[in-house]
């Protein structure tokens, strides 16, 4: 290829050198890469995490971070990039706490989805458990399902699993109450229909041929 530039989608140009970059950052940029890695934690993450994760000198994902911060601050963002807890994390913009709340104590009354009522049967019946064998046994990504779960006050967290370190979740004593239930005991019996998380990777194996 020649040194030309190639336009982007934002309008910015890149060179032969910088796409090239892209693929060994797995996204098209650093700064893509930082905010989609910043999406999809729940805990803050460290520079050290990132600049391994982007396979960049940690220099350079500091400025980074902190020339998103500052982009985000000046467009008036219903987000902020903030360093805390020993790390980044995106964070609601205070000025946007009324609608935010609004959504929360609506979702609080609304009916669950189909993929929260499956995510729930899962828990329910296989407690304690981890997002990633729950994500294992529905064949799909549960993060944010399980985050609403969480908001709804159906599950909680309840320690960390003793290998991967990962927090395992149970259903709660609301949970409980909504399903007329004095203990787990007075579940109906369909938990034979839920794969065990021990045989999670034969059953998605059988699955897939």
């Amino acid at each position: 290829m020649s040194e030309d530039t190639v336009d982007l989608i934002d309008g910015e140009s890149a060179t032969d050198a910088e796409l090239d970059d892209g693929i060994s950052l797995g996204a098209p940029s650093l700064r893509a890469a930082l905010e989609a890695l910043l999406m999809v934690t729940e805990e803050p993450m460290s520079t050290s995490t990132l600049a391994t994760l982007t396979r960049t000198p940690e220099e350079s994902v500091i400025t980074t971070l902190h020339d998103l911060a500052q982009e985000y601050a000046v467009q008036v963002r219903g987000f902020d990039l903030r360093e805390l807890g020993g790390g980044w994390r995106f964070w609601t913009r205070d000025n946007c706490a009324q609608v935010v709340e609004r959504f929360v104590l609506d979702g609080q009354h609304g009916r669950l989805s189909q993929a929260g009522l499956e995510t729930l049967a899962v828990v329910a019946y296989r407690q304690p458990v981890t997002r990633s064998r729950i994500s294992a046994i529905r064949g799909v990504n549960v993060d944010g399902v399980v985050r609403t779960l969480v908001t709804r006050g159906l599950i909680e967290e309840t320690g960390h699993d003793h290998e991967t370190g990962a927090h395992l979740y149970r259903t709660t004593t609301y949970f409980l109450e909504r399903l007329g239930l004095k203990s787990l005991d007075e579940l109906p019996p369909i938990a034979a229909h839920l794969p065990m998380p021990d045989n999670v990777e034969e059953v998605l194996d059988l699955a897939n041929n």
